[in-house]
């Protein structure tokens, strides 16, 4: 058996509270989120502790497929290197499950912050409102079945999140979520006016972000970002975030196609 890294075992329950499902069941050490669909992390299979006595692995997977096949949504798998059984990812493979949105989970302490600019304007919510609600669906091109799970995933009272939006000239430019747990800051939902890109907006949010989070005591921030996104990767390097642990998703093959 691996042995699993306190970092893992830390963090990885914060992005679980963070993020909640709608719905959720615990069968041998996985657990199974559902959220009518709207984000993967928020309806995917999260193995997470080991299971002794395990032998009927196939009988597993397919029962955890019918959960998800009953909800019209295809079976995932969010794995990592610390997933259990250590042979999870060669068994979704052989079942035909392909690889999504390799991703990682990076952090840094929040010593020696620098200083926002002073440019933007930042509001900082304690609970989601209709404006943030109202751009964020705009710049995320959300309809409204999945706009209304979002609001119901963001409404979770815990953990205490701030809800920040950076205006310039009274006009809203970027969004941003702090959820903070445990002394860390989990940033999430960073998103920017799609026409106000590279300008540097985005590196402000996350110093008002990050400077919020400190002086409610938090230590250190976690990030979950997808490899494949340059321009944020970018962005969390030059504000010193190191990469902790890899992560990825495996979705099922549907018959139809999907």
């Amino acid at each position: 058996m691996k042995t699993i890294p306190s970092s893992f075992e830390l963090i990885e329950p914060l992005t679980l509270n963070a993020w909640p499902a709608l719905r959720q069941f615990v069968r041998d050490g996985w657990l199974l989120r559902l959220a009518d669909g709207y984000t993967k992390r928020a309806n995917s299979v999260q193995p997470l502790w080991p299971f002794d006595g395990e032998t009927d692995m196939a009988g597993k997977i397919a029962w955890c497929e019918q959960v998800y096949n009953d909800a019209g949504l295809p079976a995932i798998f969010k794995l990592s290197p610390f997933s259990e059984p250590r042979n999870l990812d060669y068994l979704l493979e052989e079942a035909s499950y392909r690889v999504v949105e390799p991703s990682c989970v990076k952090v840094r302490d929040l010593a020696n912050l620098p200083i926002p600019s002073g440019r933007f304007r930042v509001l900082v919510e304690p609970r989601i409102n209709e404006a943030w609600l109202s751009s964020f669906s705009v710049w995320q091109s959300l309809h409204a079945d999945r706009l209304k799970t979002a609001r119901l995933i963001l409404e979770a009272p815990y953990p205490p999140k701030g809800f920040f939006t950076l205006s310039d000239d009274g006009i809203p430019v970027a969004l941003g979520i702090g959820a903070i747990e445990r002394g860390y800051a989990g940033l999430y939902d960073i998103v920017t006016d799609p026409f106000r890109r590279n300008e540097g907006i985005g590196e402000q949010l996350l110093l008002h972000i990050l400077g919020w989070a400190k002086e409610r005591g938090a230590h250190s921030s976690y990030l979950q970002v997808v490899r494949a996104n340059a321009a944020a990767n970018r962005l969390y390097d030059k504000l010193g975030y190191e990469d902790l642990y890899p992560y990825w998703y495996r979705v099922q093959t549907l018959n139809n196609g999907n």
